[in-house]
């Protein structure tokens, strides 16, 4: 048991949990006290010991199911449970067998029914491969075959059996729970083919490869539209956290260095002994912050990420401007501050409101970052930090390094923040080697990487 929540701790600090000693340990003083012999008392034991926030419980729930899997039980029909995968298609009469046993335990809500069922559908229907290092298990290949999606109608009509006729809104109510449940059954399925791929490959293997990380670490250029749509739903979190920090940094900075007259002054009182240090007062100034975002392609979502968090932490700066371009540069600062109550749609605002393209839809940073200092120079000054978004691919167009230099003589600060890793800063019709000779760029390919350069490299 030891061993298993050493190696639980172990995967859940790969996936950027903070979890120290000290929860650990508490954590397995919480199973002494809650006992082994419910799964799910377990569970909630450890996640109250391990865990930070409720965004973390996704996370530790798929890992959980990998390091404490359900008990080992026969199969329905007195089958044993299989130990590789099949030889062969399952008959058309034992996969429609299945489906209807699976009808009935979902319309019973049968939770043990429905873990036996998951682990006998992965059984026959998601095997593949037939040498011993091969994955073996496929939740994708279970649930494509089995479609538990399409038994909507004949779960409702199992669940009508014996019942009289019902208002219309009691069978939208139903359909709900009965898609609720069907997803849940979907979830079980995918945790019984981890739980097998893991038997075969290591816990360990298959917690840090097959668990979806948590929000903050998505890589902005991999992330689907859900989740985006999941990331900006954390900009507000995330914004509190970083303003409690660069307020926590202004406050140390205020304080400044010690003033060596006054101290000794004050040290007379005492014998000449400086027993409380006289410190300088500061009077540090918000900096006035500029984004300037490529919005072209995949790097749109980073883009578009970072200018909801800065405009969530619009107090801790004296302005904010924000600019848009693919090809043209645009003023975006009054769609940012509206796309607060939409963030989804603030991608597709800026397209739609923003000339931010000319007669070609591909990236240019040459002639955005000319225009920009033509047209916009007198948004920079000597108070002016300037934050450059986007993966300096310029579709073999001129890459106008004057342009970008004269900004930087401008700002006080200029930093360019790349989501793509520095691995891949050379090849193809990149030019961040080129930029990044005169201003510093910096690798930010997700959301807490962000936050930690955004806090690190604003000036006090």
């Amino acid at each position: 048991m030891a061993d298993r929540v050493t190696g639980l701790v172990r995967a859940l600090r790969s996936h950027g949990l903070g979890i120290g000693t000290g929860e650990t340990v508490d954590a397995g003083l919480a199973l002494e006290a809650v006992g082994f012999d419910d799964r799910e008392r377990m569970r909630a034991a450890l996640a109250a010991t391990l865990l930070h926030g409720e965004a973390q419980r996704r996370v530790f729930d798929r890992v959980f199911d990998l390091y404490f899997p359900l008990a080992r039980l026969p199969l329905a029909e007195g089958r044993p449970e299989a130990t590789g995968p099949p030889t062969g298609e399952d008959p058309p009469a034992g996969l429609a067998r299945l489906r209807d046993r699976l009808a009935a335990a979902l319309a019973a809500g049968d939770d043990a029914a429905l873990n036996l069922l998951a682990a006998e559908a992965v059984g026959a229907l998601g095997g593949y491969g037939e040498s011993p290092g091969s994955d073996g298990w496929s939740s994708y290949r279970t649930l494509s075959r089995l479609r538990p999606e399409t038994l909507l109608a004949r779960v409702r009509a199992l669940l009508r059996e014996g019942a009289g006729p019902e208002p219309e809104f009691t069978d939208r109510l139903t359909d709900d729970e009965i898609r609720r449940r069907i997803e849940d059954f979907r979830e079980r399925v995918r945790t019984e083919a981890r739980r097998r791929v893991a038997e075969r490959q290591g816990r360990e293997h298959v917690a840090r490869r097959a668990v979806a990380a948590t929000p903050d670490r998505v890589d902005f250029l991999l992330a689907g539209r859900a989740q985006l749509d999941e990331l900006r739903r954390t900009v507000r979190p995330l914004a509190r956290r970083l303003a409690t920090r660069l307020a926590a940094r202004r406050r140390r900075a205020a304080r400044g260095e010690i003033d060596l007259r006054r101290t000794l002054r004050a040290s007379l009182s005492t014998g000449g002994v400086p027993v409380r240090p006289v410190l300088r007062r500061r009077r540090p100034g918000r900096p006035e912050l500029v984004l300037l975002c490529d919005v072209s392609g995949s790097v749109a979502g980073f883009a578009h990420f970072t200018m909801l968090l800065v405009q969530a932490l619009h107090e801790q700066f004296s302005r904010v401007w924000v600019f848009a371009f693919v090809n043209r540069v645009d003023e975006v600062t009054d769609l940012v501050a509206r796309g607060r109550t939409d963030p989804a749609g603030l991608g597709e605002r800026i397209l739609a409101e923003a000339t931010v393209t000319g007669w070609h839809g591909q990236s240019d940073y040459g002639t955005a970052l000319g225009e920009f200092a033509e047209r916009y120079a007198d948004a920079l000054g000597p108070r002016t930090v300037v934050f450059v978004l986007g993966d300096a691919r310029t579709n073999h167009s001129d890459p106008n390094t004057p342009a970008l230099k004269r900004i930087a003589d401008r700002a006080r600060r200029v930093y360019w923040l790349n989501p793509e890793p520095p691995t891949l800063w050379p090849t193809g019709d990149s030019v961040a080697p080129t930029y990044a000779e005169l201003v510093p760029m910096h690798p930010c390919r997700n959301a807490r990487q962000l936050t930690e350069l955004i806090g690190r490299l604003l000036p006090i």
